[in-house]
């Protein structure tokens, strides 16, 4: 959490993030590390797909627009 107020936080995707076309994996990309609010990410929602349990949670899948990536790093 980088500010309780707006609900930014920051995070960095790992290893096994991979481009997809047409449903089928083309290759391995590098890590993104982004600071985004989770107010502005509902409120960008575009799709959200069918939940799957997580850890006890159900998480759906989500489409949104203008996500903000910060930095990128290599995939090891």
């Amino acid at each position: 959490m980088v500010d309780p107020k707006t609900l930014l936080q920051t995070g960095l995707t790992r290893d096994g993030t991979f481009y997809i076309e047409n449903g089928q994996i083309k290759f391995p990309i590098k890590n993104f590390r982004f600071n985004e609010s989770a107010v502005i990410v509902l409120n960008n929602v575009e799709a959200l797909g069918t939940p799957i349990r997580t850890n006890g949670n159900m998480i759906p899948p989500v489409k949104a627009r203008d996500f903000t990536f910060t930095s990128l790093s290599d995939a090891v």
